[in-house]
């Protein structure tokens, strides 16, 4: 065999097949599943087809994807975050507070509260890190801790459960345009959270795809010992991902403030399940060191569209949870099934 032929056989060995890789995205399941949804939900509810509808849709979706995004990046690097849904009434609070009891600008009490939830989600992978507990134990803590100080500071500074309206002061208008506002698209209505979600996904994408962070990210959820060995920086990687936990909760509070003016401090509650659910469905593996970005967005889509879809066909909303539990299991047996059919197809 000539040096010729030598080159071709290895270039056909390298060659992935299109159904190799097809079968090899860790969002493959989700959209079979997604579609699967929307044609059912098409089928059942007569409005769900309409442009309005589709922008609730879009709008629910976007809420639970803006905090799906990062929680699927740190379920890649292996871990996970039970005070994400809290932390995004943290977010809320400080900003209105802040604003309130200083008599500033909202947009200092905004910043202030970036500091804050960037701060937590620090304190969250500098613990994890240092402790060598379970993130199940860290985050756990630190849930029931900020549901205590969410409660207990409300109460204190304002006197009641709820914080006081900031609708009057210097800076508002300018901060609901930024977090709360609404596009009209041909006589639509989209809210601007659909644009930050977009956003996040891309900025995540990126990262994961095209930059070496991505691939540290990889690294520590598939083996942290291993990526640790070769030089990847564990530490600095999982505290990074839990800031970025942070930086969704603020997004998502800011929204929460400035659409309703006041913030109730139980709120959040149980949030973190539904953003662990859409990147589970979205294709991310509790083990780590498998999922995607985009995988993540067709997950919070898939509860956007469930979770109105059943509105729209006037059944019982009580059964949503039974559909979102069956939607995550089957979910789940369709990512394994399909990442088996990769496997085989190597």
């Amino acid at each position: 065999m000539n040096a010729t032929q030598v080159k071709t056989a290895d270039e056909r060995i390298l060659r992935t097949s299109p159904l190799r890789k097809l079968l090899g995205r860790p969002e493959l399941g989700s959209v079979v599943g997604a579609v699967a949804v929307f044609v059912f939900f098409a089928f059942f509810a007569d409005s769900f087809l309409r442009a309005s509808s589709l922008s609730t849709v879009l709008y629910a979706a976007s809420t639970i994807g803006i905090m799906a995004v990062p929680v699927a990046l740190l379920m890649i690097g292996g871990e996970f975050d039970l005070s994400a849904g809290v932390m995004v009434t943290s977010s809320a609070l400080v900003s209105s507070m802040f604003s309130y009891q200083m008599t500033a600008n909202v947009w200092v009490g905004v910043g202030v509260s970036l500091l804050v939830t960037l701060a937590i989600g620090a304190f969250n992978g500098f613990m994890l890190t240092r402790t060598k507990l379970p993130s199940f134990i860290i985050t756990l803590g630190t849930f029931l801790m900020l549901t205590g100080l969410n409660l207990g500071f409300t109460k204190l500074i304002d006197g009641t459960v709820s914080t006081k309206s900031i609708a009057d002061m210097e800076g508002f208008p300018s901060a609901q345009d930024v977090f709360a506002s609404t596009i009209t698209i041909g006589g639509v209505g989209f809210k601007v959270t659909i644009l930050w979600w977009l956003a996040l996904v891309v900025v995540a994408s990126w990262i994961l795809l095209r930059t070496r962070a991505g691939n540290w990210i990889f690294a520590v959820g598939g083996n942290k010992d291993a990526a640790r060995a070769v030089g990847v920086p564990v530490t600095r990687t999982k505290i990074g991902l839990y800031m970025g936990v942070g930086l969704g909760a603020w997004i998502s509070g800011q929204h929460l403030l400035f659409s309703y003016d006041v913030v109730q401090s139980g709120e959040g509650v149980g949030n973190e399940l539904i953003y662990i659910i859409a990147a589970v469905i979205g294709g991310c593996l509790i083990t780590g060191g498998y999922g995607s970005a985009v995988g993540s967005a067709v997950g919070a889509f898939i509860f956007g569209m469930t979770s109105k879809g059943i509105v729209f066909a006037e059944w019982n909303p009580d059964w949503f949870k039974f559909f979102l539990g069956a939607m995550l299991l089957l979910a789940t047996l369709l990512n394994a099934w399909v990442r088996k059919r990769a496997e085989a197809t190597k």
